[in-house]
C-alpha cells in the first residue's frame, strides 16, 4: 500500500515538503522553509534558538503535524536540491525523525554550511549520494536520484522504486539543452523509467501557465553578455546581483567580468556559503579569480576602497530582491557606505519573486537608486523552472499512471492539472489536485 501527504507546497510557493508511506515505512521528500514567512516572522534577524511550533504556526515551515502517527515509520529525509524553500526546514524539524538525511554532495555542503553558522546540532547524519545513482533503502525501497537542471547545481529527481512501482519525485527542475554548467538531464533515465511502472509523478507546477518551453541557461548567459560587454562602462561602478545559489549565472558574471579587466568581488554571507560548497565539492573555483567577503566589516572597508576607484572593480552583491538586510539594500541605507555616480550600472540578473514584500522592497531599493540616476538592467534572467511545454514532454517521457501539482499556489497546480486533463487524465481518477496536509491512497 502506498500513501501519500501532501505536507506542504501545495498551497503555496515554499516549505515543499511530501512524505511517502510504502507499507510500514516513511520517506520524506524535501523539508523547505516559506521565506517570506519565516523573514516575517524573525524579522531578518538571525534567530538559532527558534521554537520549531511556532515556525509551523507562522507558516514559515511544514506543519508536520499532518503525520504525527508515522513518525515512529520515517525512514530518511531526501531533499532534492539545495534551495532554501527545500532544505530550509531540516535544521529545525529533522531532530523529530533522528534518521539520515541523503542527499547530493552540493546540497549536503549547503546544509553543513548552514548547521555550522547557525551552531545547530542534529541527531541526524548528513550524506551524499551522487545523482544518477541507487541507494537500497530496504528490502522494500530503493531510492534512486536522477539527474536534472536547475538553477542550483546537483538537482535531482528522486525514484522510489517500490513493489507497486516508481513514485517519480520532481519538485524544482528545467530541461535544460543547452546549460552552462554540468550536463543535460538524464532524459534517457526519465524515458527507461517511463517504459517501467511509474506508479505516480509529484510535479512542479509554477510555470505550468506559461505556455512554451523555457528558454535555457545559455541565453541567460548572451543577455548577460550583452549588458556586460556590449555597453560601455569605463570609468563606471558596475554593481550585479543574482541567486546566490546559481553558481553557473556567478560562473557566467566573473567569465564576463574578467573580459572586461575587472577585479571582481563577492559581498554577502549567503554567497560565501553556497561558493563555499561549490568549490568543496569541485563544481565551480572561484579563489583565484574572485575576493569573496562575507561580514559587513570586510565589505565596509571594501566598499570604501572601491569607491575611490571607479571603472575598476566588479561587485556581485546580494540583495536581488531588495531585501533589507542584504549588501545592496545596506549601500542604498547608508549602512555600508558607498557613493554611486549617474550612469553607474545595476544590474538585476534575476526576476523579482512576485510576493507582496518583494514587489515592494524591490520598488524602494530602485527608487532610490535612481536617485543617483544610476543605470538599472532588470530581468537578465532565464527561470530555472519548467515551462508548460516541458511539463508536457516530461509526462510524455515517464508516462505516469497518476499526476500530483506540487509546488505552486491553487492557480498554478491548477494550470498543471488542467494540462494533464488536456492530456487525457482525468481529475479526481488519476490527476490529484491537492492541498497541504492532504492524503491520498494509491
Amino acid at each position: 500500500m502506498i500513501e501519500i501527504c501532501t505536507i506542504g507546497g501545495y498551497n503555496e510557493v515554499g516549505k515543499n515538503s511530501t512524505a511517502i508511506k510504502i507499507d510500514d515505512e516513511v520517506y520524506i521528500l524535501d523539508l523547505g522553509i516559506h521565506l517570506e514567512n519565516y523573514i516575517k516572522y524573525t524579522q531578518g534577524e538571525d534567530i538559532i534558538n527558534i521554537n520549531p511550533r511556532e515556525l509551523m504556526q507562522a507558516g514559515a515551515v511544514p506543519d508536520i503535524s499532518a503525520i504525527d502517527e508515522w513518525k515512529s515509520r520515517v525512514k530518511m529525509v531526501l531533499p532534492t536540491h539545495a534551495h532554501l524553500d527545500h532544505v530550509g526546514a531540516i535544521p529545525y524539524l529533522a531532530n523529530n525523525f533522528k534518521v539520515p538525511i541523503l542527499c547530493t554532495p552540493f546540497t549536503s555542503e549547503v546544509l553543513k554550511g548552514i548547521l555550522a553558522e547557525d551552531k545547530i546540532k542534529l541527531n541526524s547524519n548528513v550524506k551524499s549520494m551522487s545523482a544518477n545513482s541507487f541507494f537500497q533503502a530496504s528490502s522494500n525501497v530503493k531510492i534512486e536520484f536522477v539527474h536534472v537542471t536547475h538553477s542550483t547545481p546537483h538537482t535531482v529527481m528522486i525514484a522510489l522504486h517500490t513493489k507497486e512501482g516508481v513514485i517519480l519525485y520532481a519538485n524544482d527542475f528545467k530541461l535544460d539543452l543547452f546549460p552552462t554548467l554540468g550536463k543535460k538531464p538524464n532524459f534517457k533515465r526519465l524515458e527507461e523509467l517511463g517504459n517501467q511502472k511509474v506508479l505516480a509523478l509529484i510535479c512542479d507546477s509554477t510555470y505550468a501557465s506559461d505556455a512554451r518551453k523555457m528558454p535555457s541557461e545559455s541565453v541567460a548567459k548572451q543577455m548577460l553578455r550583452e549588458v556586460m560587454l556590449g555597453i560601455e562602462s569605463k570609468n563606471k561602478h558596475i554593481v550585479v546581483t543574482t541567486f546566490s545559489s546559481h553558481i553557473a549565472r556567478l560562473n557566467s558574471i566573473v567569465e564576463f567580468g574578467q573580459k572586461i579587466g575587472r577585479k571582481i568581488v563577492f559581498m554577502g554571507r549567503t554567497m560565501s556559503k553556497y561558493v563555499k560548497a561549490a568549490e568543496s565539492t569541485g563544481i565551480a573555483n572561484f579563489t583565484n579569480k574572485v575576493e569573496v567577503l562575507k561580514y559587513s566589516g570586510q565589505i565596509k572597508r571594501k566598499l570604501n576602497k572601491i569607491s575611490k576607484e571607479r571603472g575598476k572593480y566588479l561587485m556581485v552583491v546580494t540583495g536581488h530582491q531588495g531585501e533589507p538586510k542584504s549588501v545592496l539594500s545596506k549601500m542604498m541605507n547608508g549602512e555600508l557606505k558607498f557613493n554611486f555616480f549617474p550612469e553607474d550600472h545595476v544590474i538585476f540578473s534575476c526576476k523579482t519573486i512576485p510576493t507582496p514584500t518583494n514587489i515592494e522592497n524591490r520598488q524602494k531599493l530602485e527608487t532610490s537608486l535612481r536617485n543617483f540616476n544610476v543605470r538599472i538592467f532588470r530581468d537578465i534572467h532565464q527561470s530555472g523552472h519548467a515551462a508548460r511545454e516541458d511539463l508536457r514532454d516530461l509526462i510524455n517521457l515517464v508516462k505516469p499512471r497518476h499526476i500530483i501539482p506540487a509546488h505552486g499556489e491553487r492557480k498554478m497546480t491548477s494550470s498543471l492539472g488542467d494540462l494533464a486533463v488536456e492530456m487525457g487524465y482525468k481529475k479526481g481518477q488519476n490527476m490529484h489536485l491537492m492541498s497541504n496536509g492532504e492524503r491520498i491512497r494509491l
